[in-house]
């Protein structure tokens, strides 16, 4: 984690938030289409996902919400400060699902923190980390990456995580 009194660049704190989405996805067995740093109009980044199945057991929207939540996670575990100013448009979506799931504000908010805090363990996990460290250098030096690129880093930091435990 970096220090907090160095600045961060923009597009250095963008790369391990979209590739914390993009790896969360992958964790969680979602296909990624691609996964970019290169800004538009609307954001400075964007991890694009193929609309994908869940399988019997899985929850659609825990799963859509560890998604938005891994990007600002990722990127607080990397810089050591939550922007919830550049996640807002995520968390904004995360609040509209989680009314879904909750029905007092109070319970909306239970909800929300439990779901950061199984997004945090979820990232914690090595091969996951390895993963998004992974894919965050290479949007660096790339700008843009495609699914099949972040599904092979993800496969290969799975693998060298198993091999170093």
């Amino acid at each position: 984690m970096k220090s907090t009194s160095e600045p961060i660049p923009p597009e250095v704190a963008t790369a391990w938030h979209e590739a914390g989405h993009a790896a969360m996805a992958l964790a969680l067995g979602r296909p990624v289409k691609q996964v970019s740093v290169a800004p538009n109009h609307l954001r400075l980044g964007q991890c694009k996902l193929n609309k994908g199945t869940f399988g019997p057991g899985k929850d659609g929207l825990e799963t859509e919400i560890l998604i938005l939540l891994a990007g600002m996670a990722a990127e607080a575990r990397h810089t050591g400060v939550y922007d919830v100013g550049a996640a807002s448009q995520d968390l904004r979506v995360v609040r509209t699902l989680a009314r879904q799931r909750a029905a007092s504000p109070r319970q909306v908010e239970r909800f929300e923190r439990r779901m950061l805090d199984k997004t945090e363990h979820l990232l914690g996990d090595a091969g996951v980390w390895l993963a998004v460290t992974r894919i965050a250098d290479e949007l660096l030096k790339h700008t843009t990456i495609s699914g099949r690129a972040a599904q092979h880093l993800f496969e290969l930091a799975e693998r060298d995580a198993e091999r170093d435990e």
